[in-house]
């Protein structure tokens, strides 16, 4: 009102135009020309009486609307936020629906305006609308869990994974021993049974377990986090680098959690993992009942009504972890995992494919397309091979053959010949062996080929048939000794101090050596 007075006094003391005063003032002169107008409209000349205050000249200006003596029906609030949290339902929606059932109802932008200031007055963690169904905010709290071992007393911090539904702020949490990917996962899909059904989609902070490469557009899925999302029929939309409103609910969550449960628990002992997830659960019961402090209603109840509903149906399978992995297939159509081999399509020699392990299947994929599936072998050096996968004989016969193997071998020497031709025969399909016998021929690249058949020759002798053997016999330069029997062993001597089999099955043996001292 201070520069009301000014602006009268500039107009009828001073003389200045509308656009001088703005100027002077620094204001824009539409708005000095509309005070002008509501000062003429109002009675208002210079000088202003000495007893009007600046209340009374804010009164005469802008005097407020009258008062309808009816009064309209009032929205209910709480209804309209529930239901704008449901599929498809807008504020426009539930105004027509508002004003079906109350004709002299308020019109549209006062509908809204009344809604968000009421929504201004609740809970900020409220202000956010979610969708039934529609996401889920996952991460790991910042408190760990201490576990003591009860063998060593050494005490160890356990992780605790949260999960929290973003219509119903429905929660979820447990204890594991690392944020490593198998619990990452696991944690996942024990929240999912907890619900009862998987939502639209599963927002996680940019941990390095579900998000191998963090980026503000594309972060990269870590394999095995996107074959989880494609088993649910889920989608992952990781938080965007320092946009912390992206992940706003579960670090509300977050805190909720470690005053409701973790601090709630600190004092006391745990000798196992299951008993610190007991615990857990006991806290969480009473978080997801306690009823809201500005909402009617608790977090289970709004669950039951709200997300429950709108959830889709689990699996009939939970996920059965899975590492992914990228190989090279062999010239034997082969690629290892973990030490041990599976045939693919001979097609594929020499190319890449991703492999997905699980704890009983080894998959193959080229292009997107699974190409070979295999019961997993724990056998080191175990080869699984499909007939199916092999080359027609019509195409062996241009190609690698055991033949060829063999005469290629014997280019260094016969015994080197004879030694890739008893690999060949050890295994139920040659093409099994055809890497093996590859490496003990390219041993002639590195060592002088008598050298390579000498060894060949003693791995004969021996009984010694593979790659591994050779190699050893050359680095140790044993090739370079004469090929004799073994000696046989000298025999032990009789000493008092030496004690027999007999000694341990409780027979006493009687010899010519004198009794050991007693001690």
């Amino acid at each position: 009102m201070r520069k009301i007075r000014e602006i009268l006094r500039l107009r009828y003391e001073v003389g200045l135009s509308a656009r001088n005063i703005a100027r002077s003032l620094n204001m824009g002169h539409s708005t000095v020309n509309d005070a002008l107008a509501r000062a003429a409209a109002a009675g208002l000349t210079w000088p202003l009486p000495d007893e009007l205050s600046h209340s009374d000249i804010e009164d005469r200006l802008y005097p407020a609307p009258p008062q309808s003596d009816e009064r309209r029906p009032t929205p209910e609030m709480l209804k309209i936020h529930t239901e704008l949290k449901r599929k498809g339902v807008t504020l426009q929606t539930l105004w027509i629906e508002y004003k079906t059932e109350h004709p002299d109802g308020y019109q549209y932008s006062r509908f809204c305006d009344l809604y968000h200031e009421w929504r201004g007055s609740v809970d900020v963690v409220m202000r956010q609308t979610y969708r039934a169904g529609e996401k889920l905010f996952v991460d790991y709290a910042g408190m760990t869990a201490p576990v003591i071992d009860p063998a060593t007393g050494e005490v160890k911090e356990a992780q605790v994974f949260l999960a929290v539904l973003g219509a119903s702020n429905y929660t979820y949490a447990e204890a594991t021993w690392t944020q490593s990917l198998e619990d990452w996962i696991g944690s996942h899909c024990r929240a999912f049974e907890f619900f009862g059904g998987v939502p639209e989609v599963v927002v996680p902070d940019n941990l390095k377990a579900g998000v191998s490469h963090a980026s503000f557009y594309e972060p990269d899925m870590n394999p095995t986090y996107q074959d989880l999302a494609t088993h649910y029929g889920v989608a992952i939309m990781p938080a965007r680098p320092a946009k912390p409103r992206d992940k706003a609910k579960v670090e509300a969550g977050v805190l909720i959690a470690e005053r409701s449960i973790l601090a709630r628990i600190r004092d006391r002992k745990f000798f196992s993992l299951g008993r610190l997830n007991e615990a857990i659960g006991e806290y969480l019961e009473k978080l997801n009942t306690k009823p809201f402090q500005k909402l009617p209603g608790s977090r289970r109840e709004t669950f039951l009504g709200l997300d429950k509903p709108a959830l889709r149906p689990l699996p009939g399978v939970r996920y059965e972890f899975a590492k992914w992995k990228k190989a090279r297939v062999n010239i034997d159509y082969h690629i290892e995992v973990e030490q041990a081999f599976y045939s693919v399509p001979y097609q594929l020699r020499r190319k890449q494919v991703d492999v997905r392990v699980t704890a009983t299947v080894v998959e193959a994929f080229h292009d997107g397309t699974r190409v070979a599936s295999h019961l997993r072998s724990y056998v080191k050096g175990s080869y699984t091979t499909d007939p199916a996968h092999m080359p027609p004989a019509h195409a062996r016969s241009l190609e690698w053959t055991p033949s060829r193997m063999v005469h290629w071998a014997e280019s260094v020497g016969p015994n080197t010949g004879r030694l890739i031709q008893a690999i060949l025969d050890s295994r139920v399909y040659p093409e099994q062996a055809y890497k093996s016998c590859m490496g003990i021929i390219s041993l002639s690249k590195k060592y002088p080929k008598e050298r390579v058949e000498a060894a060949a020759a003693r791995a004969l002798h021996f009984g010694t048939r593979s790659w591994r053997s050779v190699k050893s016999i050359l680095e140790a330069k044993l090739d370079q000794r004469p090929l004799t029997p073994a000696e046989p062993a000298a025999p032990v001597p009789i000493h008092r101090n030496l004690r027999g089999p007999s000694y341990y099955s409780g027979k006493e043996v009687k010899t010519d050596a004198e009794p050991a001292d007693t001690l």
